[in-house]
């Protein structure tokens, strides 16, 4: 019997250039084919369009997204889409904090204007929160939690919890699993005590959070939602321990939902 030549099952590459590299060249060359097109389309892509983008097969493309996700260069937007990752918003603060600074800050001066306390804005940056614009009140005692610069654990403050609390699931627990070992610094957090705060935030719609980043001090937030419904910031206030009992806390998310409800259609 004549042996079958078996080389005839091994799929060629369909590039000429394949033949000749490394299979690490290879695997980094797809990467960033995937890569460039995500960046191309910022409002998401589906597996089967980055298929027909690069030209690769469904199991490499899912390989490839999955290291690009790890290193935070692609993020997933719900179930199906893949976009931009954090890291590509930490490269570029200087372009899209200000702006997000100057449109949220009539926002937080309504909202301080309303109740009297400090009111705070935050952008994500990977796990991390920025805090990118502050208004003080007019109540004599200010609670200054954090100043405009402030980088701290994303969850961790209220306008940060509201925010983690918008995300996928899956980004919630990458960010988790990234600060893990930095919660405890912050009024013995802890990953399990962050995801209960995740669900009850969820729950209510508006996030609390007391005694964390700053002693004696309680919180309220909101996550800020562009157009497309996508969570781009989060906001706060926050105050004496004293001054926020329960019904007063429901007020201020209030006065957030308000403020945020008078930004002009496609502001943010």
């Amino acid at each position: 019997m004549t042996s079958r030549n078996t080389n005839e099952n091994v799929r060629q590459p369909d590039d000429p250039a394949e033949a000749t590299e490394d299979p690490g060249s290879r695997t980094l060359r797809r990467g960033l084919q995937i890569l460039d097109a995500v960046m191309a389309r910022p409002e998401g892509l589906r597996v089967v369009d980055l298929c027909r983008a690069t030209g690769l097969e469904r199991a490499p493309v899912y390989r490839l997204l999955a290291t690009l996700k790890e290193g935070g260069h692609v993020a997933q937007r719900g179930r199906f889409l893949y976009v931009p990752g954090p890291r590509w918003g930490a490269l570029q603060p200087a372009v899209r904090q200000p702006n997000m600074a100057v449109q949220l800050q009539p926002v937080l001066e309504r909202v301080s204007r309303a109740c009297g306390d400090a009111a705070f804005a935050i952008v994500r940056e990977g796990a991390a929160s920025h805090c990118i614009a502050r208004q003080v009140g007019t109540h004599p005692v200010q609670v200054l939690v954090i100043q405009v610069g402030t980088r701290q654990p994303l969850g961790v403050g209220a306008a940060g919890l509201a925010l983690l609390a918008a995300l996928p699931d899956a980004q919630v627990d990458e960010v988790i699993a990234a600060n893990a070992a930095q919660l405890p610094r912050y009024g013995g957090m802890t990953p399990e005590r962050l995801r209960i705060l995740v669900r009850a935030t969820r729950e209510r719609g508006w996030s609390v959070i007391g005694n964390h980043a700053t002693r004696n001090v309680l919180a309220v937030g909101m996550a800020v939602r562009n157009a497309r419904g996508d969570a781009v910031a989060g906001i706060s206030v926050a105050s004496t321990l004293e001054r926020m009992p329960r019904q007063r806390q429901e007020l201020i998310a209030g006065n957030c939902r308000a403020a945020l409800a008078a930004l002009p259609p496609g502001e943010l």
